[in-house]
């Protein structure tokens, strides 16, 4: 299927395929860097994995909070994890790199009119610094990451490997969703360990697990076809699938901790709702994560 397309779309697909498949390794966050966060002890005083995927916790409320895309969410997380596996960052500034992160992604990636003001981001994160701390931090970011805001993301692997597969399967068989599909991504990005994977590697891991567990028998060799186009090792796809398959199993328990947009909704409410002018503000209808199993 892959290697000889049958559409110009497929073709044009494939193009697009090719070209992150070899830009994916410029932007990617320092391995070391980030086993080195792994390894962290918890003393208030050091970057730890929890202190990380909180932070990205709190990011994905955000960006569901203002419906903004899942690339969005995706650059921020690339961007974060990028400045921490190169930078000593104390917890007490975390907050304000990570809002740095985030508000870069949205300029680079929303449109204008929905790119929020600076001091309103700040207000609903409930953060105590300055506009100014921000224009600070984004300035330190942006030199840290040499300036390269955009980068290759898992989900823009994931909207390629998916329209590959759809594009060629009859439209009454199309049974894999994507909303599952980013909502597994989102899920993954909330967890450290995967910023270690190639995010072509991590997207045909989520892909592949739900063809799995969806039965999907008929694209089975699809995914073959990816896999070996994308140049990704049998023992690489092996290991990543068993990751991803734990962690959706423990963010669909009781005991996981969620992204808490309820808290985003009570921040906006009465005085500081009537504050706020932009259209974006939508309290009464808070996106929330779709179920990550049956």
């Amino acid at each position: 299927m892959i290697e000889v397309p049958t559409t110009t779309d497929s073709q044009k697909l494939l193009q697009q395929l090719n070209a992150l498949l070899e830009q994916e390794a410029r932007c990617q966050p320092k391995v070391c860097g980030l086993r080195l966060i792994e390894c962290a002890h918890d003393n208030g005083l050091r970057m730890t994995a929890r202190l990380r995927d909180f932070e990205v916790k709190d990011l994905l409320s955000l960006t569901q909070f203002f419906g903004f895309d899942t690339e969005t969410f995706s650059l921020a997380v690339n961007l974060l994890d990028r400045f921490l596996s190169k930078m000593k960052v104390q917890p007490k500034h975390l907050g304000c790199v990570g809002l740095s992160c985030f508000y870069l992604a949205v300029k680079s990636t929303e449109e204008e009119r929905n790119v929020p003001l600076a001091a309103d981001l700040i207000r609903i994160s409930q953060y105590r610094f300055t506009v100014s701390d921000l224009m600070r931090m984004e300035k330190i970011v942006l030199e840290k990451v040499c300036w390269k805001v955009r980068a290759t993301t898992a989900f823009q692997f994931l909207q390629l490997y998916y329209s590959l597969l759809q594009e060629n399967l009859p439209f009454e068989r199309n049974s894999l969703n994507f909303e599952r599909l980013e909502a597994q991504l989102k899920a993954c990005h909330c967890r450290i360990i995967f910023s270690k994977a190639k995010p072509s590697v991590l997207a045909l891991s989520i892909i592949a697990l739900e063809i799995q567990a969806q039965k999907c028998i008929e694209l089975t060799e699809g995914v073959e076809c990816l896999q070996k186009h994308s140049k990704i090792s049998g023992r690489d796809l092996t290991f990543w699938q068993e990751l991803v398959s734990k962690c959706l199993t423990e963010y669909s328990s009781n005991k996981c901790s969620k992204p808490n947009v309820q808290k985003l909704k009570w921040i906006v409410s009465g005085r500081t709702a009537r504050q706020l002018k932009h259209s974006y503000y939508r309290i009464t209808h808070l996106p929330t994560i779709p179920e990550m199993v049956p």
